[in-house]
């Protein structure tokens, strides 16, 4: 079984930062892409950032410049280090992972449980 689990959430002020951490942990093999998505109330989840086990980058216009995706892969963890927060940065944000795992013999994706990001003046 393989796990995810979110730090780093809260309440920051208009122009504040935060950090999120998502580490993967159990029967992982190998670890491919990871990324962060959020869902705001009302809307559709989108991609926010992601990275491949190559280290290549991609991320939403609305937040480029502002947040930088990296990860770990000593520890299976990814982080978004997230600037210049805007109020319509307010959302849960959900890391998602893609792996081989070695106990099952197969290549599957897992969702955290997600972490409330609140941009409020």
């Amino acid at each position: 079984q393989v796990q995810l689990v979110e730090s780093g959430g809260g309440l920051v002020q208009p122009g504040g930062s935060l950090r999120l951490s998502c580490a993967a942990s159990g029967s992982i093999f190998s670890m491919n892409a990871m990324g962060w998505y959020r869902q705001a109330p009302g809307k559709e989840r989108e991609l926010v950032a992601g990275i491949t086990s190559r280290g290549d980058l991609n991320y939403a216009d609305s937040v480029k410049g502002r947040f930088t995706i990296s990860r770990d892969n000593t520890k299976n963890t990814v982080y978004l280090q997230m600037n210049s927060l805007k109020l319509e940065d307010t959302a849960v944000y959900y890391c998602k992972a893609d792996y081989w795992d070695y106990v099952v013999k197969g290549q599957f994706v897992r969702w955290g449980q997600g972490t409330q990001v609140t941009v409020s003046s």
